[in-house]
């Protein structure tokens, strides 16, 4: 019974999440539809699209030019097939709704969190960090982020609190599904599984050998995801390839140090339309470098490990706030914050600065033209 009480919470969280997302939010770039497209396409049994519009310009020809297809994982594509008739307002209203529930569950992680801090912890990534905004925007890419936060927060609950691995192991094929790089990942769930690894891996298994194929049938390598053969390819920074060591000082200032602009009307100073700081856009994440609890070691490793392939790749997102790729950073974030110990007034204060931050950002992106390429 206690523990139906704690998913009735989780699941009002979750909903009033999804509400006030749904509200707050204008989905800019839902015609950027890429995993809608080819998820129609697949269930229409094509690997790729007959037609290329315009504006899809991340399209890639396959089968001498008949179709076209993308750059994302099958996961992604696999993600949204069963909720293919939603809108992506709604869509992504839901995701941020089911990230709140689940980091709502994963807050009893550490037993001397109350129900308010664990309340707080649970809305922070999505209304105090800039997951408000760039999920908000409803992009295919940044779908793609929401589920693979998602995922996250479903593998650690299901992992560290009520273990269950066959569970566990469906919400990280969730998460590496959507954003591959989180494979880099794999190693420190098994090390906190303990037990029944074997089960863990079944499922991500089954989607890791689906997406070989479904790559190796579009582009006749397992290996392939398309990025090589997009224009992103051109850009002067990818001229040493997608991932190398000439973008990492570049990528490390962009998301830790970048600061904003003038602005002549309200609110006078506004991020560049290809980010800022993570810190600036949140100042709750300077609570990073506190206690962190007892799954520091494993967290910090894993921030390390994805941050490093962040700062690698030769493109930060394009047009976003803050650093749209750092999403796949906050569940392990969450984890060392829910460490922290007690709510405090700084807490608080941090948590209330966050949430007005990204709130005037989520205006400014999605509701005004301020913000502009």
């Amino acid at each position: 019974m206690k523990r139906l009480k704690v998913w009735h919470k989780a699941a009002g969280i979750g909903l009033v999440a999804a509400f006030v997302f749904y509200l707050t939010t204008k989905p800019v770039m839902a015609h950027f539809n890429y995993t809608h497209r080819l998820a129609l396409a697949f269930l229409d049994g094509r690997l790729g699209l007959a037609e290329h519009p315009s504006w899809l310009n991340e399209l890639i020809p396959i089968d001498g030019s008949r179709y076209y297809t993308g750059n994302y994982c099958l996961g992604a594509i696999l993600s949204v097939m069963p909720l293919i008739f939603l809108s992506p307002h709604l869509l992504t209203a839901l995701v941020a709704g089911a990230c709140a529930a689940l980091f709502f569950l994963l807050g009893s992680v550490e037993e001397s969190n109350s129900t308010a801090r664990r309340m707080m912890l649970a809305i922070f990534p999505i209304f105090g960090t800039w997951v408000w905004a760039d999920l908000g925007a409803g992009g295919a890419w940044d779908l793609s982020q929401g589920f693979g936060m998602a995922g996250q927060a479903g593998a650690l609950y299901f992992t560290l609190v009520q273990r269950k691995p066959v569970v566990a192991g469906s919400f990280f094929a969730l998460a590496f599904g959507n954003r591959a790089e989180l494979i880099l990942t794999l190693p420190i769930y098994l090390f906190l599984m303990k037990r029944d690894r074997l089960r863990f891996l079944i499922v991500p298994a089954v989607i890791a050998l689906a997406t070989a194929g479904y790559n190796f049938a579009r582009f006749g390598s397992p290996f392939e995801f398309g990025y090589h053969r997009q224009n992103l390819m051109r850009e002067p920074r990818c001229q040493h390839g997608l991932f190398s060591i000439y973008p990492v000082a570049y990528n490390a200032y962009h998301m830790l140090f970048e600061g904003l602009t003038e602005s002549p009307t309200f609110p006078f100073m506004q991020p560049s339309p290809w980010g800022c700081s993570i810190f600036l856009a949140s100042p709750f994440l300077f609570l990073l470098f506190r206690e962190g609890g007892r799954y520091k070691v494993a967290a910090w490793t894993a921030i390390g490990l994805l941050t490093a392939v962040l700062w690698c790749h030769c493109s930060q997102g394009g047009w976003m706030f803050s650093s749209r790729y750092a999403i796949i950073l906050l569940p392990w974030m969450f984890l060392i914050l829910a460490g922290n110990g007690r709510l405090s007034v700084i807490e608080v204060a941090l948590f209330a600065v966050s949430v007005a931050i990204n709130g005037v950002a989520t205006w400014l992106f999605l509701w005004t033209g301020k913000i502009h390429v």
